[in-house]
C-alpha cells in the first residue's frame, strides 16, 4: 500500500464515506454491479471512459473495504465476477438519493459546472 502525503481523519461519518468512496468509478461500479453487471468485461462496457487497469484497482479497493466481493470461478479461460455484500447494498438506497438529487438540480449543476474558472472569480 503507498504512502499518504496527507494523514488520515476519520473523525466523522463523511470523512469515512469519503475514505471509501473516494475514487471516480466507484459510485457507478456500485450501482452497475448492483443492476446485475458482474463480469468486469461488463462493468468496462458500461464505463468506457476508465481504463480496465482503474476499474481493476478501485474494484480491489472496494472489495477491500467489503462492500463487494470477487467470486473466481475454477473454468478455462478463467471468469471472475462482482457481487455486492449485503453491507454493500446498504449503500444502493444512498447513492439513489444522491442520483435523484443529481437529476433534480441537473440544468443548476450543469450552469455551474461548465463554467470556467475565470467566469466565476469575475462574479
Amino acid at each position: 500500500m503507498k504512502d499518504r502525503k496527507i494523514p488520515l481523519n476519520l473523525n466523522c461519518g463523511l470523512d469515512l464515506i469519503g475514505e471509501v468512496l473516494y475514487g471516480k468509478w466507484k459510485i457507478r461500479l456500485l450501482w452497475f454491479i448492483n443492476e446485475g453487471h458482474k463480469r468486469p468485461s461488463e462493468l468496462q462496457r458500461k464505463i468506457p471512459d476508465a481504463s480496465r487497469r482503474v476499474l481493476t484497482i478501485q474494484l480491489k479497493e472496494l472489495e477491500g473495504h467489503e462492500l463487494v466481493s470477487k467470486i473466481i470461478y475454477p473454468v478455462v479461460p478463467p471468469k471472475v465476477e462482482y457481487t455486492l455484500t449485503d453491507f454493500g447494498k446498504t449503500l444502493i438506497p444512498v447513492i439513489s438519493a444522491l442520483g435523484n438529487w443529481g437529476d433534480e438540480n441537473q440544468e443548476r449543476l450543469l450552469n455551474v459546472i461548465m463554467q470556467t474558472p475565470e467566469s466565476i472569480s469575475d462574479e
